[in-house]
């Protein structure tokens, strides 16, 4: 049977074009964009004007929603997506399914009530981990908003879910969702094409930088924001009295300055800011890197990078914020997860990884491993399945 899935998302997004081409590869799937037709988007977090070198449209169909907004980008406002356009679209196509990413703009909430009103199934794919929904402070706001999906948008509107990861899943049934309703689709990234540029050799690029071969280098890769705490990193870096340490920090951002700053206020050497660096470059950071750190916090809900890092073979130390921390490490296997926060215990995980070679080998080995487990591919398969339940 050939079934039609409608997907809706706030703009092209180059971790997810990925997931709709394997989806188009193997299901009629139609996307539907709310804004940025452009491909260009102003990054607030990368603090400059980026475009992705890697195709965003290719591989399956897609729409551009007419948006009545007023915003010059797609952020996470709720008033940057008013498309009124879904309820014609919702109305005019037939579907098996329609799926939305999530509630964070207004054009979500029109297609909760147009797939209703016009007799879709409707799936949803959100982000939110439990652990971070139980580190917000308790408010009249917090507990209507659990009220509210829990008693009413969860149990009336969406008829299935699917999870990306453990602590999402908790989110799910925390609200009361049934696990039957409940589908595995695994935060992924493109493995095939991380596959293709990893490299055994850690010297050559290298170079570019001025990093000695025989240094290890610590990797962070991500924007440098509050949200991501790259200071942190910095903190643990300095303690960690290491002559042959390089901090590697791939990635731009608001808080480059006061990094930059800290540097030579502190005078911490072997620090490098390579700035913004596209997705087909990225491979060569990755190759020369020996360790990977994420430090992030609230509204990290996940981390794609880690996915990275881990498809090159790199040992991750983790905050236990991230939602990735909670499927992708085994703590003391493949890696090390520590609090949020806690600098001592950062530089205590940096001590025993840049110490121990062979750690890192084994390590890194197990990341290799544990990541294809989290594909595409997998997600994929698990929508088939569900579908033919329908």
């Amino acid at each position: 049977m050939n079934y039609k899935v409608l997907f809706f998302l706030s703009h092209p997004i180059q971790y997810v074009s990925p997931l709709f081409r394997e989806m188009g590869s193997n299901i009629d799937i139609h996307v539907f964009y709310y804004g940025g037709k452009s491909l260009v988007n102003q990054d607030k977090g990368f603090g400059q004007e980026i475009k992705w070198d890697i195709p965003l449209l290719d591989g399956y169909n897609s729409s551009f929603l007419n948006n009545s907004s007023n915003a010059n980008s797609m952020s996470t406002k709720f008033t940057d997506a008013i498309n009124f356009d879904v309820f014609r679209v919702l109305k005019k196509n037939e579907s098996n399914i329609v799926i939305i990413n999530g509630w964070s703009y207004m054009s979500d909430w029109f297609v909760l009530i147009a797939a209703k009103l016009f007799g879709h199934q409707i799936w949803m794919r959100a982000e939110m981990p439990w652990n971070q929904e139980l580190m917000k402070p308790n408010s009249l706001k917090r507990s209507f908003k659990f009220w509210i999906f829990k008693n009413i948008v969860f149990k009336y509107f969406i008829d299935r879910f699917l999870f990306i990861g453990k602590q999402n899943k908790a989110f799910y049934l925390n609200h009361g969702v049934a696990e039957h309703k409940l589908i595995f689709a695994p935060y992924a990234i493109e493995n095939e094409r991380f596959k293709v540029l990893k490299s055994p050799d850690k010297i050559t690029y290298r170079q570019k930088y001025g990093i000695a071969s025989d240094s290890l280098i610590i990797l962070y890769s991500g924007k440098l924001i509050d949200k991501k705490r790259p200071l942190d990193l910095l903190k643990a870096y300095q303690q960690l009295d290491y002559k042959k340490a390089v901090l590697f920090f791939l990635g731009d951002g608001l808080l480059r300055g006061q990094i930059e700053e800290e540097v030579k206020n502190n005078q911490i050497e072997n620090v490098i800011i390579s700035g913004f660096i596209n997705q087909s470059d990225i491979g060569h950071i990755y190759n020369m890197a020996d360790v990977f750190v994420m430090c992030s916090g609230l509204g990290e809900t996940w981390g794609l990078s880690v996915n990275e890092a881990m498809n090159f073979g790199l040992p991750v130390i983790i905050s236990e914020t991230c939602g990735s921390a909670h499927d992708l490490v085994e703590n003391g296997n493949n890696g090390f997860v520590f609090k949020e926060g806690a600098i001592e215990e950062l530089t205590t995980y940096l001590k025993i990884i840049c110490q121990d070679t062979s750690l890192r080998e084994t390590f890194g080995n197990l990341s290799s491993e544990k990541i294809k487990k989290y594909s595409h591919k997998v997600t994929v398969e698990n929508i088939k399945i569900a579908l033919t339940d329908l």
